[in-house]
């Protein structure tokens, strides 16, 4: 029976991962075939060709919002990866941040998303000290939509700002400008300590010949006011002019070649050793019912090396796991929900993903150790909340999940989350969710993120619903009920998704299990950069 459901859950996670693979085999198309094709027409690379000539060859991409817009904008004929390509590689041999403007969709115009995946990618190379590369190609603004990227704070601005800053923090900032740079996107790549424009086919000024002629009343071509030739011989706004795409992406590599290196933040590393336990097991023991219970230790053993680590406290507020272990090589803390059905002294008691307050008190000393240690933290996700009800409240549950909240928010060694499953309300928060700066948080194709689960919020918001329509005085009959749990439930569904959730940049990207260990270890490494750390004071957080 065992062998049977282990088999079952390992076709379901397999169908997951080839169901996201298809969606992103679409998604890497950018604007399509014909918009590929026109960029190849005007002497240009792709975005991601571009990426792909200046990594290193052998170096690993790993993208980041890949999903971001995914099923959004569908009246503007959507936004494929938010019409930007980024993520973290190397240049030779050093780790570096890139971020291209796919000029296939929307002419690379910024949209909201857009914008916010520029600002996240801004964050990673400010939190880990990395050299971040722009390769511009883009129209700017997305006009019919420019009240949602413009004023506020989380807006296009906001970037600008941002290149100030990672200027003042030493970062280094280098912009090619591939292709279109106009108005205020023209001041991104001219914020950058180093600018790069590529002759003929790329231009940058504030405004182009057309907006000049009716401003002014001058006429002159865009090659004239702001190519090249222009900006490098004349303004002295770029620093190198190159003859093609393939040239400007080799002047970044030769510039990225001389960066010297940095004090490290000293995080321990040894050498690296694969688990013991076979790492394509997490499809068949991650239940395909995802209210089953499941041991989250053999997920674990199949995440560490040599399967080994050191569980804290083992028999102490069982509802979470504690230990310490390695990945790849790196000293890592784990804080993981557990999903076991356990023998107490009053019977068996399924976990089921919920902290107690014995739990949250122990992951709150867990996670002060660690910062004594400046060991990272690594936290699973598959979480249901905070347990509810008389003796929980009784026994301090507000005042412990505080306790964790706080330690964890407070913590100064780099914190990565990983949604294996559920993902719902304070848990979301308590479990280092989005709000509380993980260095990188991805989630597996099984992953939920809502305030609750599906089957409660529908039957709530059913309720909701039925006083609406009896207040109208409409009669619903058990049918109609059905009809409206039904379409309820479907769109409360559709929200829960990872897809929902990666599209709106709620996670960095959805992964194959077997990826996690590869992007624990990539997050740990870039963390390394920085030796900034504000010295940790554990009575903040343990008192």
């Amino acid at each position: 029976m065992k062998e049977l459901e282990f088999n079952k859950n390992d076709d379901k996670m397999r169908l997951l991962i080839s169901e996201m693979k298809q969606k992103y085999s679409k998604i890497i198309l950018g604007g399509g075939t014909e918009k590929i094709a026109k960029q190849h027409k005007k002497g240009k690379l792709t975005a991601r060709e571009r990426i792909d000539y200046l990594k290193d060859k052998e170096a690993n991409f790993f993208e980041i919002g890949s999903f971001a817009g995914f099923g959004m904008y569908n009246e503007f004929g959507g936004c494929p990866a938010g019409g930007v390509v980024a993520g973290i590689t190397k240049i030779h041999n050093k780790q570096c941040i890139i971020i291209a403007n796919d000029a296939t969709v929307k002419a690379g115009a910024w949209l909201p998303i857009t914008g916010k995946k520029n600002l996240r990618i801004q964050e990673i190379a400010m939190e880990n000290h990395l050299p971040i590369i722009y390769l511009v190609d883009s129209a700017g603004v997305f006009l019919p939509m420019q009240d949602e990227i413009f004023p506020d704070k989380e807006h296009f601005g906001r970037i600008f700002r941002n290149n100030a800053i990672m200027s003042s923090m030493g970062i280094t900032q280098i912009s090619a400008i591939m292709g279109s740079c106009v108005a205020g996107g023209a001041y991104l790549p001219i914020m950058s300590d180093e600018a790069i424009i590529v002759d003929k086919t790329s231009s940058i000024f504030l405004a182009g010949s057309y907006l000049v002629k009716a401003a002014i009343g001058e006429e002159i071509d865009n090659e004239k006011l702001g190519g090249a030739t222009t900006h490098c011989e004349i303004s002295g706004v770029t620093d190198y002019k190159a003859k093609n795409d393939y040239d400007a992406l080799d002047k970044i590599r030769n510039i990225i070649d001389k960066i010297g290196d940095k004090k490290k933040a000293g995080f321990n590393r040894k050498k690296s050793c694969l688990p013991l336990k076979n790492q394509k097991e997490i499809y068949g023991l991650i239940p395909k019912d995802r209210t089953k219970p499941y041991n989250i230790k053999k997920i674990i053993k199949r995440l560490v090396d040599e399967s080994k680590y050191e569980e804290y406290k083992a028999k102490y507020g069982m509802s979470i796991v504690c230990c310490y272990a390695r990945i790849d090589g790196w000293s890592v803390g784990i804080i993981a929900n557990q999903r076991e059905v356990i023998k107490t002294k009053k019977g068996e008691m399924q976990l089921g993903g919920v902290i107690y307050s014995d739990a949250a008190n122990k992951a709150t000393r867990f996670i002060a150790n660690c910062n004594q240690k400046n060991i990272p933290l690594v936290f699973l996700q598959d979480v249901t909340g905070f347990m509810v009800g008389s003796r929980s409240e009784h026994d301090g549950i507000i005042k412990n999940g505080a306790k964790m909240v706080n330690a964890m928010s407070n913590s100064v060694v780099p914190k990565f989350t990983v949604i294996l499953g559920n993902s719902y309300g304070a848990g979301n928060y308590a479990m280092c969710g989005k709000a509380y700066d993980p260095r990188l948080i991805v989630a597996w194709p099984t992953a939920k993120i809502a305030v609750m689960g599906g089957e409660q919020a529908a039957k709530v918001l059913l309720q909701i619903e039925k006083n609406r329509l009896k207040s109208k005085g409409e009669i619903i009959d058990k049918e109609k009920e059905k009809q409206l749990f039904d379409k309820i439930a479907k769109k409360y569904e559709e929200q829960t998704s990872p897809y929902y959730a990666a599209a709106r940049l709620w996670v960095d990207a959805i992964i194959d299990p077997v990826e996690t260990r590869k992007i624990i270890s990539l997050g740990i490494e870039c963390a390394n950069h920085n030796s900034e750390t504000k010295r940790y004071n554990p009575g903040v957080i343990q008192s």
